[in-house]
């Protein structure tokens, strides 16, 4: 158990997954001071930090495996992150997560009410870095109108009729393509269809297709009903995508078989390892008494980090995570509660070792 006074700085980090993406969490921790120890069924041998290997499925090997450290990062999929909160809870660290699923997120929120650390899910790209983006934007009007948040994370040289590779999990694809979708209409919060309200934008002349998807607002719609008409999230993919996979899942009734489905899909889409992640965040509202519209747009590319190379996907997601942790870690966010991700300042965000990767 974390002992004393939860306003110290965290020095030990527990990383749960080391995974596409764990990996790298971990390695971006270590690299920027933390003592971190990863988990894992599969230890690799390679890291500069030691990993354990855990049946994730014993909670007592895993209570073991994270007494003693000040927080943990669980970088497991999004049905394993609410058992690793819970042992969090109980053992008074503070707890990180990557998820995009509401229910989990929920689960987290409850835990948060009477929680020694900080309780921060949703710490990736979206929902994660995304949210930070656009609520940065939202000072800058009198009045806001809408908020539209697009991320798309796609191969840089798609081949065949989807457009796509697997460089994210399944499991966690398959979940934002057919669940409902939290948004704010006309002022409410609301739930609409997924693979929904199809549009088109085009960043650095690359011609894109975005759809509604689940997960990606995180809390925003509980931050801003009543102070916006319109917040959404879509999904950014290549042209017919969107139209191909409505037949996937509908027409060939795979949305009732979500295991084989994602199974099928990644099996026909393998990961590519040159990728691109595009981030398109617009606000619009009265500013200075006129209609205005402000925009975050950028594409981020691999980058090589710790002398290896890391997919877009990888490095945005994992940079994002690592960055909140730095700044719970010297106080600049708070260190006990739940933390929406809204709440986190972009600028400050910027600032941190991690965070800069975006500003490169």
């Amino acid at each position: 158990m974390l002992a004393g006074d939860m306003t110290k700085p965290i020095e030990t980090i527990l990383v749960i997954g080391i995974g596409k993406v764990g990996a790298l969490v971990a390695t971006l921790l270590h690299e920027s001071g933390f003592k971190v120890r990863g988990v894992d069924v599969r230890p690799a041998k390679d890291r500069p930090f030691p990993i354990d290997k855990v049946d994730i499925a014993n909670t007592d090997a895993v209570r073991a495996a994270m007494q003693g450290n000040d927080a943990v990062v669980s970088c497991l999929p999004y049905n394993l992150n609410i058992g690793i909160a819970r042992l969090a809870h109980e053992l008074g660290m503070h707890y990180f997560d990557l998820t995009e699923d509401v229910p989990t997120t929920k689960a987290v929120i409850e835990l948060s009410e009477s929680s020694k650390g900080i309780m921060a899910p949703q710490c990736g790209l979206a929902p994660g870095f995304i949210g930070i983006v656009g609520a940065s934007l939202t000072p800058l009007f009198q009045t806001l109108r809408s908020i539209e948040l697009r991320v798309g994370a796609l191969p840089r040289h798609p081949r065949g009729l989807l457009g796509y590779a697997f460089n994210w999990s399944a499991a966690g694809v398959v979940n934002e393509y057919l669940n409902d979708c939290e948004v704010i209409s006309r002022g409410r919060k609301a739930l609409v269809p997924p693979m929904q309200g199809l549009e088109t934008i085009v960043i650095d002349g690359i011609r894109l297709e975005a759809f509604t998807t689940s997960g990606g607002l995180g809390t925003m719609c509980d931050t801003y009903e009543g102070r916006v008409e319109e917040l959404n999230y879509k999904t950014m993919r290549y042209p017919g995508h969107c139209g191909l996979m409505r037949f996937f899942f509908e027409e060939l009734y795979m949305k009732e078989r979500r295991q084989e489905a994602g199974d099928i899909l990644v099996n026909a889409k393998p990961p590519v390892n040159d990728d691109v992640v595009y981030i398109h965040a617009a606000v619009e509202g009265v500013k200075k008494g006129r209609m205005a519209r402000e925009e975050f747009v950028r594409a981020y590319r691999p980058k090589q980090i710790a002398g290896r190379p890391w997919r877009a996907i990888s490095w945005t997601t994992a940079a994002s995570v690592c960055a909140v942790v730095e700044m719970v870690s010297n106080g600049t966010l708070p260190q006990q509660g739940f933390l929406k991700q809204e709440d986190i300042p972009l600028e400050a965000f910027m600032k941190t070792k991690n965070g800069a990767m975006y500003a490169e």
